[in-house]
């Protein structure tokens, strides 16, 4: 145990072995120390320097040079408090070496995209990215979806409670599953501003404008792997992939200027038009006859001079009348 007793405060055996010497044995000589533990004096001599640099042994003035212990609790207290400064500053130097390493790596196209596998793998991403928005959501929403529980989103509520701006495309196959547009008035209700397209066949998410997930490969069936991309050029042409379906998406939601000549009703029907439903779905979701939908979209294209159903939900868009 005495070869190792001074191994935590960075000595080797040659000086713990002459520490206990000259403890138990004060005013002892280099030839002394040298004999008791079976060295020359030219192999002892490094280490008692080094034990009277670290505070634990004192020369006595004079020749032959003789050597005296510190006492040994006042000796490790202050051996062990200048230890644990070194270790400080060389922990601070090891995160100024990380932090330039990091930004000497991070410019290799390997650190712009990863690939994310495994469905419980990508909803933790997606979870982490929406987690972590602090300003702005962007998202194209098109099923299939990770599980039934489409209908709910507990993250979106809370990141709307803290001023995060949440911005939705929604694929009209998306808003024709059953109860879907129930869901997606409460969530506008909420705060999200939500917009849908005839066809977005398009799945993405952007946190931020810095960070983004969409999936590997579009196709029918949900895919098993992702893409989660960095700041980089393929990130700004997600983005503004993004504002520009943004642009031409139509609005949904229940609010209008109080001159508008339309009622909730109507407001949601042209909205649902707008967003390329079929008519079955519009029934389904508004509780109405197909004979009264037939009527009521007949006055409506009327009021607006529209051609198509399609023109008569942007035309009340462009009026701002949604």
């Amino acid at each position: 145990m005495s070869d190792a007793l001074l191994e935590p405060v960075g000595l080797g055996a040659i000086e713990s072995a002459l520490y206990l010497r000259v403890l138990s044995t004060p005013r002892c000589t280099t030839a002394q120390l040298a004999e008791a533990v079976g060295a020359s004096p030219a192999q002892v001599r490094p280490g008692l320097r080094r034990l009277v640099e670290a505070g634990l042994i004192s020369r006595i003035a004079g020749r032959p040079a003789r050597y005296t212990a510190a006492p040994p609790g006042v000796a490790f207290d202050a051996l062990a408090d200048r230890r644990h400064r070194e270790l400080e500053e060389l922990r601070g130097h090891i995160r100024e070496l990380a932090v330039r390493f990091q930004g000497a790596t991070a410019s290799g196209p390997g650190d712009l995209i990863e690939l994310v596998e495994g469905p419980l793998a990508m909803r933790d991403r997606v979870e982490q990215l929406q987690l972590g928005a602090k300003r702005e959501m962007l998202v194209i929403d098109c099923p299939p979806y990770f599980s039934a529980t489409a209908n709910d989103n507990p993250i979106e509520d809370q990141l709307l409670r803290r001023g995060v701006e949440c911005r939705v495309i929604y694929d009209a196959a998306a808003l024709e599953m059953p109860g879907r547009m129930e869901f997606v008035w409460a969530c506008v209700a909420k705060g999200e501003q939500a917009r849908s397209l005839p066809s977005a066949r398009l799945k993405m998410l952007v946190a931020d404008r810095s960070s983004a997930m969409i999936p590997l490969v579009f196709e029918a069936a949900e895919s098993s792997a992702a893409i989660a991309v960095r700041p980089s050029p393929l990130l700004t042409a997600i983005v503004t992939c993004f504002d520009l379906l943004w642009e031409r998406a139509a609005p949904i939601g229940v609010s209008a200027p109080s001159d508008s000549p339309l009622d909730e009703r109507d407001r949601e029907l042209l909205s649902m038009l707008a967003s390329g439903m079929k008519d079955a779905a519009i029934i389904r979701a508004l509780g109405i006859t197909q004979r009264t939908m037939t009527r009521r979209v007949a006055q409506l294209m009327a009021l607006l001079g529209a051609q198509t159903r399609f023109q008569a939900g942007l035309q009340a868009t462009r009026r701002g009348w949604l």
